[in-house]
């Protein structure tokens, strides 16, 4: 499976699992200049920007762990981004959801608060 393949199977998983807790899905691959939020979901009176990380093998490492800083900054700019132009005023958290892949098996950690708001 293609890398591009796999990070969109990656997103549709983390969507079905996100909905089946209760979570309303806003956007997909929300964009802010040249930086991209995967999924904007809301739950209660809280908005979650969730950044998906898929893996085909963990040979490399966790999929969350590739989340990289300068990752985390271009995050947090497109989330102000979208909370100045729809004037949001929920509270906000950070979400990682890292998928591996093991043969025909996705694996999921929702990761909450991955990271605080900078």
């Amino acid at each position: 499976m293609k890398s591009k393949d796999l990070g969109n199977k990656g997103e549709q998983i983390a969507v079905e699992a996100l909905e089946e807790k209760g979570y309303e899905i806003l956007y997909r691959n929300w964009r802010y200049l040249k930086n991209e939020v995967d999924i904007i979901a809301r739950k209660d009176d809280l908005l979650v920007f969730v950044e998906v990380k898929t893996r085909s093998s963990l040979q490399f490492g966790l999929p969350q762990e590739f989340v990289k800083p300068s990752q985390i900054k271009r995050l947090v700019q497109a989330a102000n981004a979208f909370i100045e132009q729809n004037n949001a005023t929920e509270e906000v958290r950070f979400d990682i959801i890292a998928i591996s892949k093991e043969g025909s098996k996705y694996d999921l950690l929702h990761i909450k608060n991955a990271f605080l708001f900078l």
